[in-house]
C-alpha cells in the first residue's frame, strides 16, 4: 500500500491501473487554503487614555499539537501601528511579507510625508481580506490593528477572513473573545472609560487575561509578545513570561467536580 500523502484518496495503480493525469491543468491543480492546519490562537488588545496595549502568545499549533513555540504574531508597521494575527500561520506570513513591501513602498514614494495611520492600515487590510474572500481563496486570519487614527486618537479595530470589520474599546480573537473579553470589559465597558484607564492598569489587565488564557485554552502558551503603542512610538517586548503561574492546585483534585484529596 502506498502511504505517501500525495497518494491519499486515489485509486491503487496495481488494481485500477495508472492514474490518468490528462484532465489536470498543465501547471498543476489550483491549491487554496480551505482548512488551516498550523494556527495561532488569541490576540487581545485594549485602549487606554494614551494609546493601545496589544498582546499575543508565541505558540503555533499543528492541529492539537503545540508544535511551534517561537512564532511572533505581532507585527509593527512603521512606527505608527501594530498588527496582531490570529488564525492560519501561512496566511499570516503572506500578509507579513505583503505589509513589509507596502511599508517599503510608502517610505520611498512619499519621504517626509506622514505614513499610513492605523485607521488607514486597517481599512487597507479589510479591503484585501474582502477581495480574497470574493475569489473564494480567503486568508484565514482575524487581525487586530492597534495605533492611532487620523485625529491622533487611540484606534483599535479588527478584520476577519470575510472582510468584516469591528471596533471597540477592547477586542480579542479566538478563545480570547470568550475568556478575555469579559475581563477587559470590566476595565473599559465603553469608549468613555478608556479616558480614565492608565497605561499601567491596561498592561496589568492584559497580563491577567493572558494568564487566564494559559490556564483555560489548550492552544495557548505561557510565553508571549506584548506591545504598547503611544504617540512616542511602539514599545514591543517579545518572549515575555507569564508571572506567578502555578499548577500546584492540581494535586488536590480528585476525579471530576470539586472533590479534593
Amino acid at each position: 500500500m502506498d502511504h505517501r500523502p500525495q497518494a491519499w484518496g486515489r485509486p491503487r495503480d496495481d488494481v485500477y491501473g495508472p492514474y490518468d493525469h490528462s484532465n489536470l491543468p498543465a501547471d498543476g491543480a489550483n491549491q487554496h487554503t480551505q482548512s488551516p492546519i498550523v494556527t495561532g490562537t488569541s490576540v487581545i488588545a485594549v485602549k487606554f487614555k494614551d494609546g493601545v496595549v496589544i498582546a499575543a502568545d508565541n505558540l503555533a499549533s499543528y492541529g492539537s499539537l503545540a508544535r511551534f513555540t517561537n512564532v511572533k504574531r505581532l507585527l509593527p508597521f512603521s512606527t505608527t501601528s501594530v498588527v496582531g494575527f490570529g488564525g492560519d500561520v501561512s496566511d499570516m506570513q503572506y500578509l507579513t511579507r505583503h505589509l513589509s513591501d507596502l511599508q517599503i513602498q510608502e517610505s520611498y514614494s512619499s519621504p517626509g510625508v506622514p505614513r499610513l495611520s492605523a485607521q488607514n492600515l486597517h481599512c487597507y487590510l479589510s479591503k484585501l481580506l474582502y477581495a480574497r474572500r470574493n475569489k473564494f481563496d480567503p486568508l484565514w486570519n482575524q487581525v487586530l490593528v492597534a495605533g492611532f487614527d487620523d485625529d491622533d486618537a487611540p484606534f483599535l479595530a479588527s478584520a476577519d477572513l470575510r472582510g468584516t470589520t469591528f471596533t471597540a474599546p477592547s477586542l480579542a480573537t479566538g478563545f480570547g473573545s470568550m475568556l478575555a473579553q469579559p475581563i477587559l470589559r470590566k476595565h473599559v465597558p465603553d469608549e468613555a472609560s478608556t479616558k480614565e484607564l492608565t497605561k499601567e492598569d491596561a498592561i496589568k489587565a492584559i497580563k491577567e487575561c493572558l494568564k487566564v488564557l494559559y490556564y483555560r485554552d489548550a492552544r495557548s502558551l505561557d510565553v508571549y509578545s506584548i506591545a504598547v503603542v503611544t504617540k512616542d512610538g511602539i514599545d514591543l517586548k517579545e518572549d515575555e513570561k507569564i508571572e506567578q503561574q502555578s499548577w500546584a492546585f492540581a494535586d488536590r483534585i480528585k476525579g471530576y467536580g470539586t472533590q479534593t484529596v
